[in-house]
């Protein structure tokens, strides 16, 4: 009979963190059966999405104490100062307890006190990297890990190039096996109108919300709309709807306050032209599904990764770029009228995308971590 082999996985409760860690954990059931797995994390706004994502895979979930580093600047800096210390203290409990044979860290500031247990341990660390630049989680991470794998070839350059592995951003299998056909059932759409999706990342963003609610009455001639705000935003958004003449189900409109992974993968084949953040995971799921995107990233994003990462696309010829600053209603009304009127520049997008997608990627990950239990 096998030997059964433990994996703890660490990262913060973000479905950009989680996610991965998912799709890498299914492969390694796959590859290596007699796994037994630990997820830990921290409690946090998200951490109710690493818990339901574990509970589905059957891992459970432990949540530790720890503090981040701060770019601004805040009293809590000063209470975070004792808390990273404690989760370390925690952690070096919980791996004392499970003893696994491997972690796979997903980065955040939740995962720097498993690495450094883990570290101690002298338990070997593999770390991924979805995005251009890293945080400081993971440049910390990717010194005690004994492999590196990252997503964007300039990324090589933050990590030594010994222990780096370009392997692309894992994502969950769902995600590439929507149908286009059920999504127009979904959402009571129709095949005659192009279908505008936009989604702000899994927490929803407000300046999208509101600068696409100001167009809506510009598309809904010729467009239709899938229109995600994020949990937090959705019943804020419900008068101001109504103001300019819609509600979620008519003229062409449909609002959700957020996707399950499904519908999500039903949303992607159906859309037309995706508008989200550039989020890694994002971009991974759009070039997985060939899809035209405009990109607007997050101002304030750490290390401004989401604007690295969509000029990386864009720079590639995969994806337009929006700032924030620059979501005024003509401009943005402008941007997705000519993408749809367009059809050279819709298929370039579609095209250059899809190198941003490595279909074997938590394949490619998971062997390297029974890599290192085997050496």
């Amino acid at each position: 009979m096998a030997q059964k082999r433990r994996i703890v996985l660490a990262g913060a409760g973000t479905g950009g963190h989680v996610f991965p860690l998912a799709a890498v954990a299914e492969q390694l059931k796959v590859q290596y059966p007699h796994c037994e797995f630990l997820y830990i994390g921290t409690k946090s706004q998200m951490s109710d999405v690493a818990e339901a994502a574990m509970a589905q895979m059957d891992i459970p979930t432990i949540n530790i104490t720890t503090g981040k580093m701060r770019r601004y600047f805040s009293v809590e800096y000063f209470i975070d100062f004792f808390r990273i210390p404690w989760g370390v203290i925690q952690s070096l409990w919980h791996l004392l307890i499970f003893m696994p044979d491997a972690v796979f860290s997903k980065g955040g500031y939740a995962s720097v006190p498993v690495v450094v247990a883990a570290w101690l341990y002298r338990i070997p660390i593999l770390t991924h990297e979805s995005d251009a630049v890293p945080g400081w989680a993971n440049r910390i991470c990717g010194k005690l890990s004994r492999y590196v794998a990252i997503s964007f070839a300039d990324t090589k350059k933050y990590f030594l190039a010994r222990k780096t592995v370009m392997t692309g951003n894992p994502i969950r299998t769902v995600m590439t096996q929507g149908d286009r056909m059920r999504g127009y059932q979904r959402w009571n759409f129709s095949e005659s109108r192009p279908v505008i999706f936009v989604v702000g990342g899994s927490q929803g963003s407000q300046r999208i919300n509101e600068a696409l609610i100001r167009i809506l009455p510009d598309l809904s001639p010729f467009a239709q709309v899938l229109h995600v705000t994020g949990p937090d935003h959705y019943q804020g958004l419900l008068p101001l709807v109504g103001e300019m003449g819609f509600k979620s189900g008519r003229r062409r409109y449909f609002m959700a306050p957020f996707l399950h992974r499904e519908e999500m993968a039903d949303a992607y084949a159906m859309a037309d032209v995706v508008i989200a953040r550039a989020g890694a995971n994002t971009i991974t799921e759009l070039a997985a599904n060939h899809k035209v995107a405009i990109l607007v990233p997050l101002v304030g994003s750490a290390n401004n990764h989401q604007a690295m990462n969509a000029y990386s696309a864009a720079k590639a010829g995969g994806a337009l770029v929006l700032e924030e600053s620059n979501l005024g209603s003509s401009l943005f009304f402008e941007r997705i009228n000519k993408i749809l009127h367009d059809r050279d520049l819709r298929l370039k997008l579609q095209n250059n995308i899809g190198q941003f997608y490595r279909p074997d990627a938590a394949a490619v990950i998971a062997a390297g971590v029974i890599k290192m239990i085997e050496k």
